[in-house]
């Protein structure tokens, strides 16, 4: 791939020509009849901007090459904080989806090639239960995602595989056929108090009880996982490198407290408590009774605004004499959260035991509720099953529980920053991060981050090279959006500026250094943007 590196006075190019081929680079479909393209959710269409670059008299092409990337540097001046931190970026989605063959497989290799160029140390593979054992219990069709760990092995780029054991709403990725089938006629999903089932993942309530054709779900994740390794021992430990389990909704260790995401320019509800599917209720009863309390286990909380709703519109959430600081808020809210500190212990203490042989790192995320973090109460913690208020720290059992597994956590939102968000929300995701990180530090489990959304590149490099670094930073996600010249520009520019040591020609292999052009006290690292741009096949 000719990687083209344009500076505003003046141009420095470092490039490999090898060989190459015309690459139709589109996360799209193609109409070769009318010879269009169109964009959808996490797909790339270039031909606008390919324009838009045309006008400005900016000069591309595409060539992908059949060569290993050039720079591999390093610096004795690297700054202590940058040892242990890599850098990884997100596939689509959807890299494997119905059918379980690659979508957009050359695509994907050839971003994979650019990554590598960039200087990226891998990429993270969503692995989704419902396209791996769609049709029947017991049947895995892993060929598509073992497809993609060959392309990530041969772009000399390590991976980081999460095992997805949630529904995705966009891209529409259902759990199994089977799953959904049993679900139509047993309680096995998350309920709320009006009775709406959410049905992208199962009740915690049902992780030990045999409602899948004789089986736990714990024990279906556990040949799941398995299977898994079974099929992937010539990548596990060396290509792939680091695991994460998916704990619940979106991969996170938390409840479906909210079952949409609020809308742009809203201010997020506080959620709702999600403990009314029969067989969490029979949890609660138990738990009532066995504390001499049986009235308490007959419901979850009656005096709680709605999913969108702000804490104020009833009294359980109140500041002031509100009823979670009751004696019955107390016995529902650790009873609740303990639950939840339960389920994440089961699913990474299996994770843990599997792969303990395997030299690769496991990994659980947990979510940034970080909604009226301000007040008192924290609710969209409390109903997301964190009992952390402003007295109490909830994150303890959770560190406690990611220590005793020997897992390491993924925090998301690392992008966010106090002044970017809405003023009534009482939001505060710099506070919540810094509790969760200051929490985990004493409980020695390490942090890796991901991103929210695009932008946000300061604040994400504030967290990452703070007081106490992260090892592992995960970019959301390659697609569209990702390679488009609105922003790839700034992602090359961010990856860049977290560790560009000076480089000299003699840094480089004797057989690489005739690959590049050099200028005088300047080096192919030393860039204001990159564009990467593609010729399609017509």
């Amino acid at each position: 791939m000719e990687v083209s590196a344009m500076s505003s006075s003046q141009a420095k190019i470092c490039k490999t020509e090898l060989g190459y081929r015309d690459l139709r680079f589109c996360f799209g479909k193609t109409n070769y009849k009318n010879k269009t393209f169109y964009r959808k959710p996490n797909n790339v269409s270039f031909d606008k901007q390919i324009s838009r670059l045309r006008k400005a008299d900016v000069r591309f092409t595409v060539k992908a090459v059949h060569s290993e990337p050039i720079l591999e540097a390093k610096s004795s001046t690297s700054p202590k904080s940058l040892d242990r931190l890599r850098l990884f970026v997100g596939l689509p989605l959807d890299a494997v989806s119905d059918g379980n063959t690659v979508n957009q497989a050359r695509a994907i290799a050839a971003g994979l090639k650019a990554l590598k160029l960039l200087g990226v140390e891998g990429v993270e593979l969503p692995v989704w239960w419902g396209v791996v054992e769609n049709e029947e219990m017991g049947k895995y069709d892993w060929s598509g995602y073992l497809a993609v760990a060959e392309m990530v092995q041969k772009a000399g780029l390590k991976l980081h595989i999460s095992l997805c054991f949630h529904a995705s709403g966009q891209p529409k990725i259902a759990l199994p056929k089977w799953v959904m089938k049993i679900g139509e006629s047993q309680s096995i999903f998350f309920t709320d108090r009006l009775g709406q089932h959410y049905r992208e993942f199962l009740s915690r309530a049902v992780d030990d009880l045999a409602v899948l054709d004789g089986k736990t779900p714990i024990q279906a994740y556990q040949d799941f996982c398995e299977s898994f390794k079974s099929a992937f021992s010539a990548f596990v430990g060396s290509t792939i490198t680091g695991i994460s389990m998916g704990l619940g909704p979106d991969g996170e260790l938390r409840y479906p407290s909210h079952h949409k995401p609020a809308k742009s320019g809203t201010i997020t509800g506080v959620g709702e408590f999600q403990c009314y599917d029969t067989n969490m209720l029979n949890l609660l009863k138990q738990h009532a009774e066995a504390n001499g309390n049986p009235l308490w286990g007959l419901g979850g909380p009656h005096d709680v605004p709605t999913y969108d709703q702000s804490p104020n519109l009833n009294t359980f959430f109140n500041d002031h004499s509100g009823s979670w600081e009751s004696p019955y808020g107390d016995f529902f809210l650790s009873w609740y959260s303990s639950e939840l500190v339960s389920h994440g212990n089961r699913l990474l203490s299996l994770a843990s035991s599997i792969f303990v042989d395997s030299e690769v790192n496991v990994y659980g995320k947990v979510p940034l509720m970080h909604s009226w973090y301000k007040t008192r109460a924290h609710p969209s913690e409390l109903t997301a099953g964190f009992y952390n208020t402003a007295s109490r720290n909830g994150y303890e059992a959770v560190a406690e529980m990611f220590a005793r597994n020997s897992c390491k956590i993924i925090l998301p939102g690392m992008d966010l920053s106090d002044k970017h968000q809405p003023h009534d929300s009482l939001s505060s995701p710099e506070s919540l991060l810094a509790q969760i990180r200051t929490t985990c530090n004493k409980h020695r489990v390490e942090v890796a981050g991901k991103n929210l959304a695009s932008g946000g590149l300061e604040q994400v490099k504030k967290n990452m090279l703070g007081e106490n670094p992260i090892e592992l930073f995960t970019y959301q996600r390659m697609g569209a959006h990702f390679f488009s010249p609105e922003h790839f520009p700034s992602f090359t520019e961010f990856v860049r500026t977290l560790n560009q040591p000076e480089l000299q020609p003699d840094d480089l292999p004797p057989e690489e250094q005739e690959l590049c052009t050099w200028r005088k006290g300047k080096t192919c690292c030393d860039y204001s943007w990159i564009s990467i741009t593609m010729v399609f096949e017509m």
